[in-house]
């Protein structure tokens, strides 16, 4: 994200692991080590208590940075100790400041464990009562738009990115001059006290682009919910300079087609170059209830109940299974040629010992 270039925005990193901390490439004055006297700089160790106790140590500090601050993004991984436990105290500090607080974070992939998925369920929760709006990410989500060869340090950085693109998506329409430029007092507006909102992002090339990628994000496999349900939507379309307003509209009849007309809908539209002939469109739909945090959270919940369902129908495969029979030959003893006679039944073994020492 540091890396992206984004205007206007200042970074800022808390943790309670001074290693992680010192290898960020962010400025040393813009690191914050939060709960030095709780955790001496070792971390959380995966407990979101540990997490909550260390930014309340140091919320004094947190405070002092979020000073003369007009809108903050609160964005980690949710499932750990630092980022579950700390998040909602940043969060419920910058809200208390009267700034503008959005929660952009993501839920853990299925591969983490069911306590991780459980934790961030707990975190979100809390961190939704603490923000003006939460934008949910499901990792899982993301498995359906990434190659199925893709590295586990891959994956990670694809989660990392679309936190990214939600933050540029809104900043940029705030702070980049365009072809159609929005003051922040519009984003506030529909931000504030907007509760948990969706996210969708689409690219495309070629002649109808902006259809194309308008299209694209409507269908994002991050939106759990149509987005019809949305009481505001902001969009930010990013292209080269040859950007056109038919192209802008063509994006946007297709966006507003789908919504309520009541809906407060606000939009901007910004040149890079960097994209090439690429056009690019972001979308932060909100006003949803805290269903969408139970649809965020539903994949890893489901694939860990095929996963447990799985195991059970295994082990009871394996219990009905009928006991390992071991061969036997039926002969009669010596001395005793009546067939009649009962016969002795010599296990494998030693039979194989017997017909050795013939």
């Amino acid at each position: 994200m540091l890396q992206s270039d984004l205007q206007g925005v200042e970074f800022w990193i808390l943790n309670t692991d001074s290693q992680a901390l010192a290898s960020s490439p962010i400025k040393a004055n813009s690191k914050l080590q939060i709960g030095e006297k709780l955790t001496r700089g070792l971390g959380a160790g995966g407990n979101p208590q540990i997490g909550t106790r260390a930014a309340n140590e140091s919320k004094a500090a947190i405070e002092k940075a979020l000073q003369g601050t007009d809108m903050v993004f609160v964005t980690a991984g949710m499932g750990g100790g630092t980022g579950s436990g700390a998040a909602p105290v940043v969060a419920a500090a910058a809200k208390a400041l009267g700034i503008l607080t959005v929660g952009i974070v993501t839920t853990p992939f299925s591969f983490e464990g069911r306590l991780r998925t459980q934790q961030a369920a707990e975190a979100i929760e809390a961190l939704r009562v603490s923000v003006d709006t939460l934008i949910v990410i499901p990792n899982d989500k993301l498995l359906d738009a990434v190659d199925a060869a893709m590295p586990v340090t891959e994956a990670f950085r694809v989660a990392d990115d679309v936190l990214r693109q939600g933050v540029r998506g809104i900043s940029d329409i705030i702070t980049v001059p365009g072809l159609v430029n929005v003051d922040f007092a519009d984003v506030r507006a529909i931000m504030t006290g907007a509760g948990s909102s969706l996210m969708g992002q689409g690219r495309a090339s070629g002649k109808a682009r902006a259809r194309d990628a308008a299209l694209a994000a409507i269908s994002s496999p991050l939106l759990d919910i149509g987005i019809e349900r949305a009481t505001g939507i902001v969009w930010n379309i990013t292209g080269p300079a040859d950007l056109t307003l038919f192209e802008v509209n063509e994006a946007a009849e297709i966006i507003y087609d789908l919504v309520d007309p009541n809906a407060n809908l606000i939009f901007g539209a910004v040149v890079d170059q960097a994209l090439g002939q690429e056009v690019s469109i972001t979308m932060i739909a909100t006003g949803f209830g805290s269903g969408v945090v139970e649809a965020a959270l539903r994949p890893a919940a489901q694939r860990q109940a095929r996963e447990l369902q799985q195991q059970q129908q295994q082990q009871q495969q394996q219990q009905q299974l009928p006991p390992r029979q071991v061969p036997v030959e039926r002969v009669a003893p010596r001395g005793r040629e009546n067939p009649s006679a009962p016969a002795v039944e010599i296990p494998a073994f030693l039979r194989k010992r017997r017909t050795r020492g013939k």
